[in-house]
């Protein structure tokens, strides 16, 4: 009574839908997407205009563009709230733990959570029935037991979190033989396949049931209650009450049954996320019959030639979109790398410091320097340019100072007996002779580039990387291959045209 009265005040007080979108986000999993479909097309059904950058990361990478305001919403778990945000102990009452996240995130963090959809998403370890059988498990007590002669394939965000591993080994002194660290896209693979003995799950997957697979009893209680709800940002709790009661009308109606059906129809069938989130709301009675669901149908049964043929609008968008990723932050590497070596050619001792300093930018994972992009720049196309230009920097600068320090010496040396200035030595003979040498450092700072790119889609820039990273979460190898194998086109074209470009250079200067 109290939450319906709720709504019908935000709804009367608030103003007509707000002309600006709303960025709706999700972590790379097929749950995650599918709430953050559901939660995009309820609000574009009530004459809300919604970005998505779906798949944008896992909790750190999510949480930290909500928080900057590079999007607006995005659908996250009451225990990760908890244990990996706010880094506090499990509580067993999801009443409980609810309370606290709601109370905590808006002083600490100005984010909000609207109440929940109505179901729990907790971990489930999972082994195959043989497994079970062979060593006698039914409960995480039995698998601590027998883990020494098991390995585990686990997920890196499972890896390295309070409520994942580490929390295992302490509770339960479980101690893998071997663990492997896995994409949620590979793991229920690798473990039907004999790879892995041992995954960490989620209780709503769709694939559980689909591979048969026994589920152990966490006979300790030790994973908190994962009640999935919508995280929203202040300013967007603030500034859009009428947006907030449409998500709203979401809460409570969602179980775990409905979403193991859901999970299953996308994780196990192939069916399209768009299509099933809209099924799902005309199943709540959320959406119209008319609405439209946003994406094709799958190609059943049909060949990859096929599946391309009918996105081809859509892959031209992409393959424009990365190509410009690629070729707006090589040109300002070239623009600022190729001065800086050729400065430093004549910089002596302290020029190989200052490029190996330069150097270490490509030991930094691409994601982790995405990353710590979004508290700077946010999401989107900005932050990932930045980062494509500081890993072109190194290669170009590298091979610019390498080729005109090591420009042929008799003819450096000629050139200044016949009373040539430095500038003059540099522009007629160091930089003809270089040429090759630059433009091989440029050719391979863009082969990198064109490969660096696909990560940009994890924090929203789109690209061909949006269907790899889409691919691997909902575990279609079309898709992937829908980003990959054009990326890899890609990359032989960039290189050749460049090759063109190094030949008319070559022969510009060879002809002076």
């Amino acid at each position: 009574m109290i939450g319906a009265v709720v709504l019908w005040a935000l709804l009367q007080a608030a103003p007509a839908p707000a002309t600006r979108p709303i960025t709706i986000a999700s972590k790379p999993f097929a749950e995650s997407y599918l709430l953050a479909e559901m939660f995009a097309q309820l609000l574009e059904a009530r004459g809300f205009k919604v970005d998505r950058r779906l798949g944008l990361g896992a909790t750190e990478i999510a949480f930290r563009a909500l928080r900057t305001g590079a999007i607006d919403v995005y659908p996250e778990y009451t225990g990760t709230g908890l244990l990996a945000i706010l880094g506090e102990q499990p509580q067993r009452d999801a009443r409980a733990v609810f309370r606290r996240v709601a109370t905590a995130f808006p002083a600490r963090f100005d984010a909000y959570w609207l109440p929940p959809l109505g179901f729990e998403n907790t971990y489930a370890i999972a082994v195959r029935q043989q497994t079970a059988a062979e060593h006698g498990l039914r409960t995480l007590t039995d698998l601590s037991r027998a883990a020494p002669r098991l390995t585990a394939g686990l997920t890196p965000d499972f890896v390295g979190r309070a409520d994942g591993l580490p929390g295992l080994e302490a509770e339960y002194d479980m101690h893998f033989a071997q663990v492997r660290s896995l994409l949620q896209s590979v793991k229920y693979s690798a473990l039907v396949n004999g790879n892995v003995d041992v995954i960490d799950g989620y209780s709503t997957d769709g694939l559980i049931a689909r591979h048969r697979l026994v589920v152990l009893v966490d006979d300790r209680a030790f994973f908190p209650p994962y009640e999935a709800a919508a995280l929203v940002s202040g300013a967007f709790y603030r500034d859009m009450p009428q947006a907030v009661a449409v998500l709203t009308e979401l809460s409570g109606r969602l179980d775990a049954e409905l979403m193991r059906r859901l999970n299953e129809r996308v994780e196990a069938r192939g069916e399209t996320v768009p299509r099933v989130a809209a099924a799902a709301l005309r199943e709540l009675d959320l959406l119209g019959p008319a609405s439209v669901d946003g994406a094709p149908a799958a190609t059943e049964g049909g060949s990859l030639l096929r599946y391309f043929a009918e996105r081809r609008a859509l892959l031209a968008q992409l393959t424009l979109r990365h190509l410009l990723l690629v070729l707006l932050s090589l040109s300002a590497a070239i623009v600022a790398a190729v001065p800086i070596g050729l400065a430093l050619e004549r910089a002596g001792a302290a020029a190989e410091p200052v490029i190996r300093a330069f150097g270490v930018l490509q030991t930094i994972p691409g994601i982790a320097l995405l990353a710590f992009m979004i508290p700077l720049l946010g999401i989107g196309v900005v932050p990932a340019l930045v980062a494509l230009f500081l890993y072109s920097l190194y290669p170009i600068l590298r091979n610019t100072y390498s080729g005109v320090r090591d420009a042929a010496p008799d003819a450096v040396e000629a050139a200044g007996a016949l009373g040539m200035t430095p500038w003059q030595v540099l522009r007629f003979v160091r930089l003809p002779l270089a040429s090759p040498i630059i433009m091989a450092g440029i050719r391979t700072a863009a082969v990198i580039g064109v490969g660096t790119a696909t990560l940009a889609a994890f924090i929203g820039a789109g690209g061909l990387g949006d269907p790899i990273v889409a691919g691997l979460a909902l575990s279609d190898t079309r898709m992937i291959l829908f980003g990959a194998i054009p990326a890899a086109a890609l990359a032989l074209l960039v290189d050749s045209g460049l090759g063109l470009v190094e030949r008319l250079v070559t022969r510009r200067f060879a002809g002076r």
